[in-house]
């Protein structure tokens, strides 16, 4: 060792000196184990999902590690046979989707006019919409149905996904807002004088080099409107409602029909599971295709 080594780690603190030693392959194995701590509520779900009813009141989802024969897919049959299961599979699909899109372009539009676009009281206006992001949800229940019953919207898809988005904007335009005041300036300015217009500008170097936080915006909103019971519980329409309430229901009007159940948690996770990783993807290219640029 050195001199300027032994000076380097004299000045490391304790916490840091813990870290380098345990550091390799023990903190790879600790991290391993705490990753298959935090799935075990999941692999309990999935293994439940494809138990017979009579199997789950018996013993518990770890039985299927030594007697295999229990599992079956008799359970996602019947919840094929659920038209309450699959049509509030769709309706969540309605709600999300929609919301989700019109959020990410609403905010990126707005977060590029905040960002480089001057116009009167644009610091003011900002303003007003971080202070918006300290508003509760459950604040607007009641005036919001009201308003809502009075315009013919109140249960309907229509009215869900309108207050999803006005929910989910002012986080969008301030994430975006912050992002693209980073683009360089110079970067801009050279693409005007290439004489391109605001609209070109925004579609053809701010949207590419947003692609990490747009895509962040993306999963975000996705998921919270996908898991969400409080909003769609209130304003949904109790005849198709989202998975979130019409596995509530289930619950209060049969209670132990857990080969519904089971299967019907499971899907409703894997989904936005699987379109979380599908925006991964896009997330780790467009943070690669920002850094090159």
């Amino acid at each position: 060792m050195t001199a300027v080594e032994g000076i380097v780690k004299a000045r490391q603190s304790l916490p840091a000196r813990i870290a380098s030693r345990t550091g390799g392959g023990v903190l790879r194995v600790f991290l391993v184990l705490v990753g298959l701590f935090w799935l075990m509520p999941t692999v309990g779900l999935l293994l439940s999902s494809v138990r017979s009813p009579s199997d789950i009141a018996s013993t518990g989802w770890w039985k299927t590690f030594t007697d295999p024969s229990q599992l079956t897919f008799h359970n996602y049959a019947n919840l094929l046979d659920n038209r309450t299961i699959t049509n509030s599979l769709l309706s969540t699909v309605a709600i999300t989707v929609p919301a989700t899109v019109l959020v990410v372009v609403i905010g990126s539009l707005a977060g590029y006019a905040f960002a480089w676009m001057d116009f009167p009281g644009r610091d003011w206006w900002f303003m007003v919409v971080v202070s918006l992001l300290v508003v509760p949800v459950q604040v607007a229940l009641v005036p919001v149905a009201k308003l809502f019953g009075q315009i013919g919207i109140f249960e309907t898809t229509v009215g869900v996904i309108i207050f999803h988005v006005a929910f989910g904007l002012p986080f969008a335009i301030f994430l975006l807002r912050n992002f693209f005041a980073e683009i360089p300036r110079e970067l801009l300015e050279a693409a005007r004088l290439d004489g391109a217009g605001e609209i070109r500008l925004f579609t053809r170097v701010v949207m590419p080099l947003g692609g990490p936080a747009i895509a962040s915006l993306g999963i975000f909103q996705f998921l919270w409107v996908w898991n969400d019971m409080l909003v769609a519980l209130i304003f949904a329409d109790s005849k198709h409602p989202p998975i979130t309430v019409a596995l509530q229901q289930q619950v209060r009007q049969f209670g132990n029909n857990i080969d519904v159940l089971a299967p019907g948690a499971f899907v409703s996770m894997v989904i936005p599971l699987a379109v979380f990783f599908a925006f991964q993807r896009q997330f780790v290219s467009g943070v690669m295709a920002g850094a090159v640029k």
